[in-house]
């Protein structure tokens, strides 16, 4: 079993806390926060630019970096912990992204099938060509 205070994120504020660590310690979250976020994004800047790394690596170094960079915001600036206190904002944390996830999927689906049935046929399209 888990001792309830060392289970927080960072800038997680509970009363003893706060009363512990004053408000210095928040600035210093929302600080390395803020610091972790700008490296991850200048390294998602270099990795899109560079040519030192294998070209079809690219694409999941972003992705990685992008999937670092979305744990960096919820922990120091959105304080999703484990806690039992946080269940309600896991749960609405994963029926946002089950949306999110829906209507992107969801779209490239429509565009996709509509790509596929608003060109006409390659036949039309050599016939029109011949006259």
């Amino acid at each position: 079993m888990t001792d309830a205070r060392y289970d927080r994120a960072p800038g997680d504020s509970s009363i003893s806390a706060e009363a512990e660590e004053g408000t210095l310690s928040g600035v210093r979250v929302y600080t390395i926060g803020l610091v972790l976020a700008v490296i991850l994004t200048a390294t998602s800047f270099w990795v899109a630019n560079t040519s030192l790394l294998w070209a079809p690596g690219i694409p999941l170094g972003l992705a990685v970096l992008a999937i670092a960079q979305m744990g960096v915001h919820l922990v120091f600036f959105l304080h999703i912990t484990t806690g039992p206190d946080n269940t309600n904002n896991v749960l609405a944390l994963a029926f946002g992204v089950l949306i999110v996830f829906l209507v992107v999927v969801g779209s490239l689906w429509i565009m996709a099938n509509l790509n596929d049935n608003m060109m006409p046929p390659p036949e039309l399209m050599n016939l029109h060509m011949q006259h």
